[in-house]
């Protein structure tokens, strides 16, 4: 097999690229799938045969359920180094954008066939225009098939990528038809202390917004909070992005993002307050599609079928993850300066209303949401107040942990006040009145606001706690 045509389009001094053919592992044939963004978003499947990569763009995620097609464009042969390749592609060369590896694995297409029988095989179906095999990668498994199509107006290279049914099949085809939930109470997670790697768990990304619910019915869309306070009309354009969708119920998190893209909570505050910043609805569970109730399916299943399900934009993204290794993927979110990680389950059903621990939160940033039950006198040249007094229910009872006087501005600092002064109130809603550096003025605690801190002290009180947003949505 030829890299001419590969090389040719390359600059290998402008470009990170290999240039090498690479070596041939001994037994077992690979594939991969590189998520290619670039002029368009789309997917690079590549198989191994023949000491090269067999290579078709894909301009639409890649199925993991039965019988949906996928348009493949082959195009050159790339070398077998090129699966472990991601990074950058400068601009000004071919392919120019960002590769990442989004599935790898091992394939074949008979298992009791050797590697010189397989690659026999996959050469006599590539040239006949028909080729099955079997995938087994983290994302795709089963039994996929590739099928060239006639050739029309010049174009040969043309092929359907389709995953087949394979006896004993699961997925939604053996659900009933349900009706969709109303004003689902979401699964929630319990916090534990440290980070682990664990088989048939996966790990994804904390996100620092607020939950969301969304509804998608006959195309009318419906965004609400956990505790179902109705969201649609603050963010209109995720529910605008959502409306083209079959029959739904998404679970995720809308958050807004920095330069980097790293979600922040006081930037969401900023977009409620001004409707400035960048949206993302990142969703990451599917409790119903297309008039099928998934609750009891195994949350890996959950989540191939969401993948499928969703159409990825600006605005609305596919909450990826990582399987076992989160230890390794609690440090990344550390350097990134993510709140935190939750890990799930692989096989958990969608436990409505509970906290379970088949999800479990590790927080990377102290973080803690806190009742407002009172403010201090501002001093200096501040104006409204000086800072919040807040509390935590323990056992039922509500405990002085702190209070925050950083993390404001004039036009919060106002804002604030004025939902505070409607509910002051001469009683202390505390047993024992705590010690503070101003004057209090106590409020119905009936607010909830979110802090972060340095750390809890002896006498469990947050030290240094910082303003970062209302809850609202609780």
């Amino acid at each position: 097999m030829s890299l001419k045509d590969y090389r040719r389009k390359r600059n290998f001094k402008k470009t990170s690229e290999p240039s090498k053919k690479g070596r041939q592992t001994n037994g077992v044939l690979h594939f991969v799938v590189q998520k290619h963004d670039a002029s368009h978003l789309h997917y690079d499947f590549r198989l191994e045969n023949r000491g090269v990569l067999k290579s078709w763009a894909v301009p639409k995620v890649i199925a993991q359920t039965p019988e949906i097609r996928r348009l493949a464009v082959e195009v050159e042969d790339h070398p077998l180094e090129y699966r472990h390749f991601h990074g950058t592609i400068p601009k000004g060369n071919y392919g120019a954008g960002t590769v990442e590896i989004w599935d790898q694995g091992r394939y074949y297409v008979d298992q009791t066939l050797d590697r010189e029988g397989n690659e026999r095989k996959i050469s006599e179906g590539l040239n006949k225009g028909h080729l099955k095999f079997y995938l087994d990668g983290q994302r795709l498994q089963g039994l996929y098939a590739l099928i060239k199509i006639r050739p029309s107006k010049g174009k040969n290279n043309q092929w359907l990528l389709i995953k087949k049914k394979e006896q004993g099949a699961s997925d939604m085809e053996q659900l009933p038809v349900a009706p969709m939930p109303a004003l689902v109470k979401p699964m929630l997670a319990t916090l534990t202390t440290e980070p682990f790697d664990r088989p048939q768990w996966l790990f994804e990304v904390k996100w620092d917004g607020y939950r969301i619910i969304a509804e998608i019915k006959n195309h009318h869309v419906r965004l609400y909070t956990r505790n179902a306070k109705d969201y649609t009309d603050k963010f209109p354009q995720i529910a605008q992005a959502l409306a083209s969708l079959p029959d739904a119920v998404l679970d995720g998190e809308v958050v807004a993002v920095n330069e980097k893209g790293v979600s922040e909570f006081q930037r969401l505050q900023n977009y409620l307050r001004h409707q400035e910043g960048d949206l993302v609805y990142y969703v990451f569970d599917i409790v119903y599609f297309n008039q099928h109730d998934l609750h009891r399916l195994p949350l890996i299943q959950r989540k191939k079928i969401l993948q499928q399900a969703l159409m990825p934009s600006s605005l609305v993204r596919f909450s990826d993850y990582v399987q076992e290794r989160g230890k390794d993927f609690f440090v990344a979110a550390q350097k990134n300066a993510l709140e935190g990680i939750i890990a799930k389950n692989m096989q958990s059903p969608y436990q409505y209303a509970s906290r379970s621990r088949d999800w479990l939160k590790v927080k990377a940033v102290k973080q803690q949401e806190a009742v407002i039950v009172g403010f201090t006198a501002p001093r200096g040249g501040r104006k409204f107040f000086g800072a919040l007094v807040l509390g935590l229910y323990k056992n039922s009872k509500l405990v002085y942990v702190g209070h925050a006087g950083g993390g404001f501005d004039y036009e919060l600092l106002k804002v604030i006040y004025v939902r505070l002064k409607s509910l002051i109130s001469t009683h202390c809603p505390f047993e024992t009145v705590p010690k503070t550096n101003a004057p209090v003025t106590w409020v119905k605690p009936q607010l909830l606001c979110e802090v972060k801190f340095q750390e809890w002290t002896n006498d469990g009180h947050m030290r240094q706690p910082i303003f970062l947003g209302m809850r609202d949505d609780k």
